[in-house]
């Protein structure tokens, strides 16, 4: 992603927010997510399968610029394959987080990790988080498009709102929120204490009626149409 591929906050939620109207006295809840593959034109979601997947995630993980990409997460960059391979058996037997690994299907390997959390039935909110995406694919039409499937997925079920949430230092996860279209709503102060540190959360949250103009913005973006042979992007997405 570049600097002129982001939008900001006001940006975002222009528009009627359509599911603040609605009539919900008929509401049920929704199902929870199932662990199934997504698939898209340039990215498959498989739930995690340390079998599978750990070995490729291992050296996407420790590619070189490990210390970046792990600095903001809750664990320490991988040291070997032994400990990775036992940090992902441990994720897989997870369901919130439920683990999935982005597989770049140019080349059939697992290039990063995402996870649905705080999965909220009841009330239909779901968030996205533990999001890692390699070298290989960070800032990308793959990464971008796994945001997307994990969006789609959750608002074709019923959710109604879906969360990213960051340190609130993290100045590179608070531009691609508002690049993929959430609406920054705030910080929440001393909210948790990670690797021996205070961290201010930042939130950002997306409705099922942003949803419903961002959707259509994020297909023409994937279009193949709107890549050159080198898969650089024609025109940006716009969220706004």
């Amino acid at each position: 992603m570049t600097a002129t591929d982001q939008t900001t906050a006001t940006d975002q939620t222009t528009g009627p927010d359509l599911s603040r109207s609605r009539d919900l006295s008929a509401w049920a809840g929704v199902p929870r997510p199932d662990r199934a593959p997504i698939e898209g034109l340039y990215a498959r979601l498989e739930p995690l399968n340390a079998a599978t997947h750990a070995a490729a995630l291992f050296e996407a993980s420790a590619a070189p610029g490990a210390e970046a990409r792990f600095r903001y997460l809750f664990e320490e960059p991988p040291v070997d394959a032994a400990s990775f391979q036992a940090w992902a058996e441990a994720a897989q037997a997870k369901t919130d987080p439920l683990f999935f690994a982005v597989i770049d299907r140019a080349t059939g390997r697992a290039e990063g990790r995402q996870a649905l959390m705080r999965i909220d039935t009841t009330h239909g909110v779901i968030e996205i988080g533990s999001i890692l995406w390699g070298p290989t694919i960070a800032r990308s039409r793959v990464a971008t498009e796994a945001l997307f499937l994990f969006a789609d997925l959750i608002f074709r079920m019923g959710y109604r709102r879906f969360e990213w949430k960051c340190n609130a230092d993290n100045a590179p996860s608070r531009r691609a929120a508002e690049r993929f279209g959430f609406a920054f709503e705030g910080i929440f102060r001393q909210h948790m204490v990670v690797k021996g540190a205070n961290r201010d959360t930042a939130w950002f949250g997306m409705t099922d009626g942003d949803w419903s103009r961002l959707k259509p913005r994020y297909l023409a973006w994937l279009d193949p149409a709107n890549f050159d042979a080198e898969g650089r992007q024609r025109t940006r997405l716009g969220v706004s």
